[in-house]
């Protein structure tokens, strides 16, 4: 079996909307993970991350994702980071399935 390539993507949340972005290539935020910008060197994520962390009026909580590089692309090597690309689990179940 093959080892995954470990990469790394600098995530945070939207300040306005409060949704999950990801940092692109180009410096923008995107909503989009298969866009987001995924370092292979730490030193590289590391820098970015300490710039993300400067731009406070656009995003609050910058970190460094683990992410792998699956046939589609970027995936979450976590199942933390799976839920954040999908949004809230806890739709359609529970007394929200009944009604």
């Amino acid at each position: 079996m093959t080892q995954a390539t470990p990469v790394k993507v600098v995530t945070a949340n939207s300040l306005i909307e409060g949704d999950v972005v990801w940092l692109a290539k180009d410096g923008s935020w995107t909503d989009s993970l298969q866009s987001a910008n995924a370092f292979t060197d730490k030193a590289d994520a590391q820098t970015a991350l300490e710039q993300a962390n400067l731009r406070q009026n656009e995003v609050v909580g910058c970190y460094l994702a683990d992410m792998r590089l699956g046939p589609t692309g970027l995936e979450p090597a976590h199942f933390r980071e799976d839920f954040r690309r999908r949004g809230p689990s806890n739709y359609a179940h529970g007394k929200q399935s009944q009604g």
